[in-house]
């Protein structure tokens, strides 16, 4: 079982440290590349949406059918998914408005503001937050990586160029509070670790209840929290970068990109 568990912790790990590429990215790069942003978020939400109805929804469909019959199975599910829809968004809902971290943020703003020590409450605010926004992914990617590793995979990456965003929204703040960019740095590597810890709970507690229905119950839930944070964070926050139509391209090639990748692995 150890053995089993590895690639599904390697994959939310990477998943969860891509905050530091993030942060590595608004210290290193001259400008914002809004349209490789934009077209990357809605690449992402593409991957997790087609994911989340044409596999995870499916799969989960077909497993709770077989041990509770067409009708019972899928009210399971159907249930399942909105109380994956339900979790995530009481976690949202958690977010200070005035502090979410999924608001766009550019990397010129490095240069534009003024450090401030104000401003290290919303950088720990803001690493805070994403932390716990990351502890269902990390247990969606551990999940469905240990249900179908080619599909763990797929997640892991749509969930690490989502996260991106989320490192720049770590750093610049606490850069400002600190004009360190060590100090920036490990708190956005550090917001991803949730991701991982999640994935250890869900080992932990889940791994060693786990029957069918439980598993099919987990898979769509899963894709409840993928279709809301597609919808609620990653869509909107394509868009906020000003580029309307190249995040709608980023969704229809993520989407073809999963068509593509399901019919032949």
């Amino acid at each position: 079982m150890e053995e089993n568990i590895i690639i599904p912790l390697l994959l939310t790990l990477g998943a969860g440290l891509a905050t530091g590429i993030g942060s590595a990215i608004a210290f290193i790069a001259k400008r914002t590349n809004k349209k490789l942003l934009s077209f990357s978020l809605g690449l992402s939400g593409g991957v997790m949406i087609y994911v989340s109805f044409v596999e995870l929804f499916q799969q989960a469909n077909n497993t709770l059918s077989t041990e509770w019959g067409a009708q019972a199975g899928g009210i399971w599910t159907v249930a399942s998914f909105f109380t994956g829809i339900l979790l995530i968004g009481i976690i949202d809902r958690m977010v200070p408005s005035m502090e979410n971290p999924h608001e766009a943020h550019c990397i010129e703003e490095i240069e534009k503001r003024p450090q401030s020590t104000k401003l290290m409450r919303t950088g720990i605010m803001t690493a805070l937050v994403i932390g716990i926004h990351n502890f269902p992914e990390g247990i969606a990617t551990f999940t469905s990586a240990m249900d179908d590793p080619a599909l763990g995979i797929a997640i892991a990456i749509a969930i690490a160029i989502h996260n991106i965003p989320e490192g720049i929204a770590v750093s610049i703040p606490v850069y400002y509070a600190t004009g360190s960019r060590r100090k920036a740095f490990l708190m956005s590597l550090g917001s991803g670790l949730a991701e991982p810890i999640g994935a250890l709970a869900a080992w932990l507690l889940l791994m060693p209840l786990m029957t069918p229905t439980l598993m099919g119950c987990i898979l769509a839930g899963v894709a409840g929290i993928m279709v809301f944070i597609s919808i609620d964070e990653l869509l909107p926050a394509a868009r906020e970068y000003g580029e309307a139509h190249t995040s709608i391209y980023g969704v229809v090639v993520g989407m073809a990109v999963m068509a593509i990748s399901l019919l032949w692995l």
